[in-house]
């Protein structure tokens, strides 16, 4: 199985992003980027493919579902698994999530000791 490398996280909010990012990098394995909106998630991932993608669903301008459907669209982005991060985990919402083709979805408020491991759990799903 390939090891988990990359990973980008995006969210609009400053905050929630350096603490993703700080909780993914904390094992030193996981290279972390970021982006604050839909459309510079598409340029980070343009210039330097991440492994997997987390995804918040509510953003202003491109929101989550939008950015999903611009990377599916892109060949060379097209196979990256995105997990949505959000606090919307209805049974219809997280039905609607994975048929827009979200690997699985991760529930907002996470917690930042367990991230790394639940990413690495959906890469072994995806992986094993």
């Amino acid at each position: 199985m390939k090891p988990l490398a990359s990973v980008l996280y995006v969210d609009d909010e400053p905050d929630i992003r350096e603490i993703a990012a700080l909780a993914l990098g904390l094992d030193g394995t996981i290279e972390v980027r970021t982006a604050g909106s839909g459309v510079e998630a598409l340029a980070v991932a343009r210039e330097r493919a991440p492994d997997l993608m987390l995804l918040d669903v509510m953003m202003p301008d491109l929101d989550g579902p939008a950015t999903l459907v611009r990377f599916r669209a892109e060949a060379a982005l097209a196979a990256i698994p995105v997990v949505f991060v959000t606090a919307k985990t209805l049974p219809s919402e997280l039905a609607r999530f994975r048929d827009l083709g979200a690997a699985d979805v991760i529930s907002k408020p996470f917690d930042p000791m367990r991230l790394a491991d639940q990413v690495r759990l959906v890469w072994e799903r995806l992986h094993g």
